[in-house]
């Protein structure tokens, strides 16, 4: 959480750069700030027609994801 707005925004410069492929395995602290953050990138993605691929995800992430119910919509 205590970077979840520099990594959005690095995110965010990525996927404006055409970066369709978004590995997540440097992520060591999962919480909400990081589902909203993929879901951020997702949005973002979609405004410029890009289809983004969250690959790598850790295991803690992915049940947050889950539990969310945004599995479909953040696939990795």
């Amino acid at each position: 959480m205590h970077n979840a707005t520099q990594v959005r925004e690095q995110g965010l410069q990525a996927i404006a750069a055409g970066q369709a492929i978004i590995a997540l395995d440097g992520l060591t602290d999962t919480d909400s700030a990081a589902v909203a953050t993929l879901l951020a990138w997702q949005r973002a993605a979609q405004k410029t027609k890009v289809t983004v691929v969250f690959t790598l995800m850790p295991t803690g992430l992915h049940s947050l994801v889950a539990l969310y119910g945004l599995t479909e919509l953040l696939a990795a």
